[in-house]
């Protein structure tokens, strides 16, 4: 349609007998490039919604025709339309590294039948069905390796670019590719439940919200838009009754209608959001709406959440300190005593022990609440726990004064020495902490139950400005509310947990990060963010992320509505003659790409 109008308005500027000729082309080209936006501003008029860029561009186009501009009249439809279709195309673009993530979602998935792999539609694989992948194939749904190893690149999904190596019993998540090895995997989801299936329902329905930003557009399209056009009546009509020149002051009431049209503002503000929401899911951050990176980008302080968040979640042996036997028969003992337990401390011995644990003879078990167990280990009475246990049995040792958790060992009465077995921080930790402070953030608390003396060594070893230890879930509540008083109108309080244990707290955050994992439907529930690979310092990310929208729409709004002011300046003084009119179509098109182009800025988040 627009080579088509563009077209016919080239000829009619060849020379023809006569102008009718000519006027009927122009007619004929504004009703191929306009007729749309007439229907549209009908059918709104008829709906009582009459004050919107249709309706000022067919006042505008047909004041044009009334006044003999016709030429005018077409370049007001055909100019908009231009710019309507370029702003499209940059949406699409915009929309594309969204759409991008429908392609990580297999539709099929391959299961063995009578000794043949078939492939089959991936959502009828039920729970627990064995499927295969071969190397270089994309897993199709949530699944737990249950034959093979293989290194699993999970960058689609997390960010992250280094491949995750994997064996039996460990996870698997659809929407990652087998880098290496044939693995046969047991599923654990459907389908639908599926963890790239959950990213695309949160970003697909992440521009649902809406900002400040855009909210103040919304309102102040409802005033802006009819003032111009009484402005515009009032242009025309009152300097006429003292000057006379009845044509000059519509024209310029018809450019007044021309440079009124907020689309630069309608459109550029969403995008920018919209973009800046696809640019942080492409660095592994999940946003849920809009007003989430605006909160964001409000951030005064940070409060994280210690275990899973900060540090690892998972004890493992830091020391061993043995007394009357070797550093080896140490964990030996220890981890056979330990050997049925699905504790985290017993874990953590029987892997610390390895291939060394050998096997033995366990009777008379007792686990004894709060201090540890009592065995019979290859015929040899074994105490394994606390120095509470050990004064049971009548073994004196000094309390521990560490950072971490102790565990006594003694056989046969006799003591044998102890294992420290700590939560470590996560290498990444410490350099979040400063990523954060680079941000002007510098108000960081630590939340934690657990001991105070180990609460404040980790907040010393990562830069940590406060620490409340020893708290229950209730307590961090009052922590996170008590924050929230003290903040700066117009502040926010992040609160950074691991989704699953936090859930009140993040609920009462003005934003609630999740690092509980893409696979945790807990973290996705409570959260308004979602880290999908639990790295600490995704929150920088995510905040820098969302002040370069932030200040993209704000940029966005300045720009539009100064240089509409200074073009509705100088065509109500008449300062542009008899260009007036195409000033004001190029100025609203315009304004209007410059816009989205800058809005397109907020995808790129490096």
């Amino acid at each position: 349609r627009i080579a088509a109008s563009a077209a016919l308005v080239g000829v009619s500027f060849l020379p023809m007998p006569s102008d009718i000729p000519s006027l009927v082309t122009c007619i004929v080209a504004y009703l191929i490039i306009g007729g749309d936006i007439l229907l549209r501003a009908a059918r709104n008029i008829l709906k009582g919604e009459v004050f919107d860029e249709n309706f000022l561009m067919t006042v505008a186009s047909l004041g044009a025709l009334l006044i003999g501009e016709y030429h005018e009249a077409v370049a007001v439809m055909l100019f908009y339309q231009v710019g309507e279709m370029l702003c499209d195309m940059a949406v699409d673009r915009s929309r594309s590294s969204i759409e991008a993530l429908l392609e990580l979602r297999p539709d099929t998935a391959n299961i063995e039948i009578d000794g043949k792999l078939i492939s089959v539609p991936a959502e009828q694989v039920e729970v627990g069905c064995i499927i295969t992948v071969m190397p270089g194939e994309m897993i199709p749904l949530d699944s737990v390796v249950a034959e093979g190893e293989s290194s699993v690149d999970t960058s689609a999904l997390t960010g992250e670019s280094l491949p995750r190596d994997v064996h039996v019993g460990d996870t698997v998540l659809a929407g990652s590719v087998n880098a290496s090895g044939m693995m046969r995997l047991r599923t654990v989801g459907t389908h639908a439940e599926s963890a790239i299936s959950r990213i695309i329902e949160l970003v697909e329905n992440a521009s649902s919200g809406s900002t400040r930003a855009e909210r103040f557009i919304t309102r102040f399209s409802k005033v802006y838009t009819p003032a111009v056009v009484v402005g515009a009546v009032l242009l025309a009509i009152i300097p006429s009754l003292f000057v006379g020149n009845w044509i000059a002051w519509i024209k310029r009431a018809l450019l007044f209608l021309v440079v009124s049209c907020p689309c630069a503002l309608v459109v550029s503000v969403p995008l920018s959001f919209f973009g800046g929401i696809g640019g942080a899911s492409r660095k592994g951050i999940l946003v849920k709406g809009s007003e989430y990176i605006e909160a964001l980008a409000r951030t005064e302080t940070v409060i994280f959440d210690k275990t899973g968040t900060l540090t690892r979640g998972s004890f493992e042996v830091v020391g061993v300190h043995p007394v009357s036997c070797t550093e080896e028969q140490l964990l030996r003992v220890a981890s056979a005593a330990e050997a049925y337990s699905d504790h985290p401390i017993a874990v953590s011995l029987r892997a610390a022990c390895g291939d060394n644990a050998g096997e033995s003879v366990i009777e008379n078990l007792t686990n004894i609440s709060g201090e540890g167990v009592i065995a019979t280990v290859d015929g040899e009475a074994v105490a394994v726990g606390n120095a509470t246990l050990m004064r049971r049995i009548g073994i004196h040792v000094d309390e521990y004064r560490g950072i971490g958790t102790v565990v006594q060992v003694a056989k046969e009465g006799v003591y044998l020495g102890m294992i420290e077995i700590s939560d470590t921080p996560k290498p990444s930790a410490r350099k979040a902490i400063e990523e954060l402070a680079s941000e002007g953030i510098t108000q960081t608390v630590m939340l934690t139950g657990d001991r105070e003396v180990a609460a404040e060594e980790v907040a010393r070893l990562l830069g940590i400005s406060r620490v409340y230890a020893s708290l229950l879930p209730e307590d961090k509540v009052k922590h996170v509310r008590r924050e929230l008083e003290k903040r700066s109108r117009g502040g926010s309080v992040i609160f950074v947990g691991d989704g699953i244990n936090d859930a009140p707290v993040l609920k009462n955050a003005d934003v609630g990060i999740a690092m509980g994992g893409l696979g945790s439907d807990a973290a996705i529930e409570a959260a308004d963010v979602v880290l999908m690979d639990d790295d600490p310092i995704k929150v920088s990310d995510a905040i820098r992320i969302s002040r370069k929208t932030v200040s993209i729409a704000r940029q966005n709004i300045v720009f539009a509505l100064s240089v509409k002011a200074l073009i509705l300046i100088v065509g109500a003084l008449g300062l542009a003659g008899d260009a007036s009119m195409w000033l004001a179509v190029f100025a609203d098109v315009g304004v209007s790409l410059i816009a989205v182009l800058n809005s397109l800025r907020a995808m790129r988040t490096k």
